[in-house]
């Protein structure tokens, strides 16, 4: 005669049994949990309202030259202020013109913005160190990068949904790729 040993519980801890119970029964080789009608009670639906049902990726810098950019089909020539929905000439000629009152205009937005990208041209520049002072008081970041980066940067953040702006200089022309000719016409 086989005998079934079965864990039972009782206040001193666990006990062997003979007795033949289903193995069903068992709290302990149960997989499956079931909510009563009174735990259903306890939790609440969650729903959903959609606002809008197209996605806005806002602005977008589709390329940029030594002449200017192409910001969502319009032509920008020379440096200008990225502010979402805003496009804006910027008087700046070099990474050495960005000062205190140059962006003055990207602090006083309201909602005001999260991160500042400044695109300093064909490679990264230093920016004055009062710049970087006012921007820490405004609680701006500030990213500096080279334009090329600086507007790919743009785009992801804004992609992102979060509150960013960027003040670009476009890249300056490069010489790298031209044929060098000297007196005699031969190419070099």
């Amino acid at each position: 005669m086989a005998v079934r040993f079965l864990l039972q519980r009782s206040t001193r801890g666990l006990l062997f049994s003979s007795r033949s119970v289903p193995v069903f029964s068992s709290p302990f080789l149960c997989r499956a949990h079931r909510l009563g009608p009174s735990d259903d009670e306890m939790y609440q639906r969650t729903t959903v309202s959609i606002m809008k049902t197209e996605a806005n990726n806002g602005i977008l810098i589709h390329s940029y030259s030594p002449m200017g950019f192409n910001i969502d089909g319009h032509r920008v020539f020379g440096p200008c202020a990225v502010i979402p929905p805003a496009i804006l000439q910027w008087n700046v000629g070099s990474s050495e013109d960005i000062t205190e009152d140059s962006i003055s205009l990207f602090h006083m937005l309201e909602p005001p913005i999260e991160i500042l990208v400044l695109g300093t041209g064909s490679r990264v520049e230093r920016i004055n160190p009062l710049v970087l002072a006012l921007l820490k008081r405004k609680r701006i970041a500030l990213e500096v990068q080279d334009t090329p980066n600086a507007c790919a940067t743009f785009n992801f953040l804004n992609s992102e949904r979060r509150v960013v702006a960027a003040g670009l200089i476009p890249p300056s022309y490069s010489r790298a790729l031209e044929v060098k000719q000297d007196e005699s016409g031969d190419s070099k």
